[in-house]
């Protein structure tokens, strides 16, 4: 135990608290059990480490920060780790990376119900397998999901502001005056095509040149393994599904027709939807649907976006379309803490009381100018006026 403890402190020394993710305020830390999910990179090991050096550095003695592909697991479980600690005395227990243990859900959920007094704190990148052990710890533990990076969080951490995050409400009724705040400050426009190659997740600090090497690793490694092993996908149709994910990243945006996708690809159409399901599941797309009840394995999409704009970067680099990256980021940036759905009307529903029509400077009112609580999103503008607001402002929701 002792080195783990030692771990934790080289580990500590070498985190920096001077930009912090804002669902640290969101998480109730006061919770017996709690997840933390999210893609590969979006800084969920960094999240953990910085709550440790900020809330509980008075008493480390008492915490233990580990990631689950750590040796010491060769020859002993988390149960093990879990006794040992509550004997010395431990009160919170940081578990990073759970899906790189076998049978880890079981495990928690021994350690919950064996050790009341003991906090746990989880982290899962493999979104597929948080959702596989979810029936698990339905009871017991609260989920959080740690999306990418907001466009405000970017800009935050490449100038040093601290501007808050906005509600939508407020968003919709006072954008002039907001970003006519944000704009004394800084010039939003000059960073926003920076953050939709590559600001999405935080390690593109480390190095940009190879920020789409990296992921592209990522997404191999979920079409990769991760589909065949826990979604059972034939490793036949990877290919196709590579394919799939490049004519979305191309298209204006990508609109569906499954039975001729079906007919191309080769297989039947109820299993292509379900696949469809399976890659909105593991975090690479995000599908629009007609109703707000969530999306049915079985229900066909109106239209099939990428989860970030990074993707589409990364996926057709030299083939992007501004028309997709607009709707791909308004819907990113909206869908994580608001209900997005089709309409025939514009090009987005939120809420269900609010429509959007996305589109350049010079986009027209004419597509809402016979709807209620209906905006248009216009890309390459500073400052909205009236019922046209500024796109990139759109990222300061969270």
């Amino acid at each position: 135990m002792k080195s783990l403890f030692e771990k934790q402190e080289r580990l500590l020394q070498n985190t920096p608290t001077d930009f912090v993710r804002s669902i640290m305020k969101e998480i109730d830390w006061d919770l017996q059990l709690i997840g933390i999910k999210g893609a590969r990179g979006v800084g969920k090991s960094t999240l953990l480490l910085q709550y440790i050096k900020l809330h509980l550095s008075h008493k480390l003695d008492k915490v233990l920060y580990i990631s689950l592909d750590n040796l010491w697991f060769a020859n002993k479980s988390i149960y093990d780790l879990a006794d040992r600690f509550v004997k010395l005395g431990g009160e919170h227990l940081f578990l990073d990376e759970v899906h790189k243990y076998d049978n880890w859900a079981t495990e928690i959920k021994n350690i919950y119900d064996d050790f009341p007094k003991l906090q746990i704190v989880f982290t899962g990148s493999s979104l597929l397998q948080i959702l596989n052990a979810r029936a698990d710890l339905s009871r017991r533990a609260i989920v959080y999901t740690m999306q990418g990076l907001s466009y405000r969080e970017f800009i935050n951490f490449e100038t040093g502001n601290h501007f808050n995050s906005i509600t939508l409400p407020e968003l919709l009724k006072n954008h002039i005056d907001i970003a006519r705040n944000i704009n004394s400050k800084i010039r939003p426009l000059a960073r926003f095509n920076d953050y939709l190659q590559y600001g999405y997740f935080p390690f593109y600090k480390e190095s940009k040149d190879l920020y789409a090497h990296r992921l592209t690793e990522i997404l191999n490694m979920i079409i990769e393994i991760e589909l065949p092993q826990l979604r059972k996908v034939e490793v036949a149709y990877i290919p196709k599904i590579k394919e799939l994910l490049l004519i979305i990243a191309e298209s204006v945006p990508f609109i569906p027709n499954v039975s001729k996708l079906s007919h191309k690809i080769g297989i039947n159409r109820n299993t292509l939807v379900q696949y469809l399901y399976f890659l909105e599941e593991s975090g690479i797309t995000k599908q629009l649907v007609k109703n707000s009840f969530g999306i049915s394995k079985l229900q066909k999409p109106q239209k099939i976006y990428l989860e970030n704009t990074n993707f589409a970067y990364t996926i057709a680099p030299d083939n992007t379309n501004a028309g997709n990256l607009r709707e791909t980021f308004f819907f990113n940036q909206l869908d994580y803490k608001h209900k997005v759905t089709y309409t025939v009307e514009t090009d987005f529903k939120v809420d269900n009381q609010y429509y959007f029509e996305i589109g350049g400077k010079n986009k027209s009112h004419k597509q809402i100018k016979t709807l209620n609580n209906a905006f248009v999103v216009a890309d390459d503008i500073e400052y909205g006026y009236q019922n046209r607001i500024p796109l990139w402002l759109f990222g300061f929701l969270y």
